[in-house]
């Protein structure tokens, strides 16, 4: 299969628009509405026109089809509750998957087809919200039939028949924010990343006691994800001044909020932080670019099953380290983060051990020897783990380019869990 981001013109052109001279020619910021609150799902008239009432205005049929999982389906029943409550006919999908197989996004759009929407809402964590982006495009676009040749240089011209809203019910994925979604080829065993503007969401619903119940596992590896994001984008070259500040507030309340939300699942505080934590970090990076932690991350989950926060989570400290020679953004880390020191070098390497430390407090490896993967499957996989890599997107992304012969060397510093002098 040839995938969009093989494209030679792609490769040839991303970093150009990458480049200090073509940004301030051509910047764009387009986050979607975002409204923060339970109050949004009222089923009551409020005081002005809320949310619903204006997609109940503009939506001509007020067929709403809601793409959710089994875990999430509670919530997309009080989401449906709010868009009935406004005159809206619902359906509610909860076949979503983890990891988004191919297979299952083609049976949710055909679903689609038959309902007919004119809303598509999705209610759930990063796999429901990236399902319901893939069969956004397919259903407004029933001609596309692959979706890894979906290039993001070529108009989609989506939004003829429906909208899109968001509502996200975990911390990290940032899914609700962004023009990317992944989907899973289970017959080559790896993802494919899709980026396009046009799936960005019209409208991002955070509702903070949706994500309560999110078990310390998933809270801790969403978490990261997060950080993976905010901390990829301040050292990115795609970032700006929007993009930056935005980046650096998610850092700071991820090391703030992150360890209380996985200690105290309850506390609402800590959950509508890391919501919000994630969120900003999904506006940054979504228009700033993330760089190697997702490369690798993207190639290591899929190869060993590992979690995608867990796995771009991993990597931070060692990218910091690759990225240091050719970019000193991680000074600016350094500044929001409070952490001194006489030298950069004292800094970078404080910072790297801050990072550390974090997921020691959740409990999570700090390199790839200890997530549970032995030796002789890293040497088996070694060959897919660096061409996956390297053909990802995120990599012709970052800072400084990468060889295969670094990515492997990349693989095995982490596996050990050695500080990247290369």
């Amino acid at each position: 299969m040839t995938y969009w981001f093989n494209d030679p013109l792609v490769k040839n052109l991303a970093p150009i628009f990458y480049s200090s001279a073509i940004r301030g020619l051509f910047t764009t910021f387009m986050p979607p509405k975002i409204l923060i609150g339970d109050y949004n799902l009222s089923e009551l008239p409020g005081i002005a026109p809320g949310i619903w009432d204006n997609l109940a205005a503009s939506r001509p049929t007020k067929r709403a089809f809601i793409v959710t999982d089994e875990v999430a389906s509670r919530y997309a029943q009080r989401v449906a509750g709010a868009a009935q409550s406004r005159g809206f006919t619902t359906q509610i999908w909860d076949k979503a998957k983890p990891e988004v197989p191919l297979e299952t996004v083609f049976a949710g759009a055909e679903e689609a087809k038959r309902f007919e929407p004119d809303l598509i809402i999705s209610v759930g964590g990063g796999s429901v919200i990236d399902s319901s982006k893939a069969i956004f495009i397919l259903y407004e676009r029933p001609d596309i039939t692959d979706l890894g040749t979906v290039s993001m240089l070529a108009p989609l011209n989506l939004r003829k028949k429906a909208v899109l809203v968001a509502v996200p019910t975990t911390s990290g994925t940032g899914a609700e924010m962004t023009a990317v979604f992944v989907v899973s080829d289970e017959k080559t065993r790896r993802k494919i990343p899709v980026s396009h503007p046009e799936v960005i969401p019209d409208i991002a619903l955070l509702i903070p006691s949706f994500t309560l119940g999110m078990p310390p596992k998933l809270t801790a590896g969403t978490g990261l994800d997060a950080l993976a994001h905010a901390m990829d984008c301040v050292t990115s070259p795609g970032t700006n001044d929007f993009c930056d500040p935005l980046a650096l507030r998610a850092i700071q309340l991820t090391f703030r909020w992150l360890p209380i939300a996985y200690r105290d699942g309850s506390n609402h505080e800590a959950r509508m932080r890391m919501q919000i934590a994630s969120a900003i970090a999904g506006i940054a990076f979504g228009h700033g670019g993330v760089s190697h932690t997702h490369s690798l991350g993207h190639s290591l989950g899929k190869i060993f099953n590992v979690h995608h926060g867990v796995a771009v989570g991993v990597f931070i400290p060692y990218v910091q380290q690759f990225h240091a020679p050719v970019t000193e953004k991680y000074l600016d880390i350094c500044t929001a983060l409070n952490i001194r020191g006489r030298t950069k070098a004292e800094k970078l390497n404080s910072l790297v051990n801050k990072v550390k430390d974090l997921m020691s407090k959740l409990d999570i490896a700090t390199d790839l020897k200890g997530l549970g993967i032995t030796r002789e499957d890293m040497k088996n996989n070694m060959n897919m783990l660096v061409q996956y890599a390297f053909e990802d997107p995120s990599n012709f992304q970052s800072p400084r380019p990468m060889t295969t012969e670094q990515y492997q060397k990349m693989f095995w510093y982490a596996y050990e869990g050695k500080d990247v002098d290369f």
